[in-house]
């Protein structure tokens, strides 16, 4: 079985979600935006967890995640080049616009906006953060049930842990 059914289901996708006629390079930038989108769920995951006993593992996080735009960028390079469908940009593109924010808030500039809150960058860093995660793993719904359904499941654990860490008053 070639990797373009496994991918796509057998094909009961729309063809423009199918990446049909394009090389398995296409494929392949699309399981990284997976492996991305899932990688970046779980640590940030560990990082909402981690704030309430170790604050220190966010920074080691946060910095894990930035590493994350590498592939996510060649990821994005690769759907230019094959001329894929603008929806497989829109989570690339969001993700790198999202880690170029936090490098420059969080770690050059060092702005405290979560506690106490700055409505006028926490609200874009948010949307950003999260808008990245749907518009990465929201293609894959059409593609792959079983792939999408991983990634609910591991945005399911994020939540889950900002939730804990927001009851412990560290959210």
């Amino acid at each position: 079985m070639d990797v373009g059914r496994r991918l796509c289901d057998g094909g009961k996708v729309p063809r423009i979600w199918t990446l049909a006629g394009h090389g398995s390079e296409s494929r392949r930038a699309v399981l990284t935006i997976w492996v991305v989108v899932n990688l970046v769920n779980l640590l940030q995951a560990v990082g909402f967890a981690s704030r309430v006993s170790a604050p220190d593992v966010q920074r080691v996080v946060g910095i894990a995640i930035g590493t994350l735009a590498v592939p996510a960028t060649f990821a994005l390079a690769e759907f230019v080049r094959t001329n894929a469908d603008r929806r497989f940009l829109a989570g690339p593109i969001s993700f790198d616009a999202f880690v170029i924010m936090m490098l420059v808030i969080d770690y050059w500039l060092e702005v405290e906006f979560r506690s106490p809150r700055k409505p006028a960058v926490l609200v874009p860093y948010v949307v950003l953060f999260f808008g990245s995660i749907v518009l990465m793993g929201a293609p894959m719904l059409r593609m792959n049930r079983r792939l999408w359904l991983v990634t609910v499941a591991t945005t399911g654990v994020h939540l889950l842990a900002m939730g804990y860490a927001m009851s412990q008053g560290v959210g």
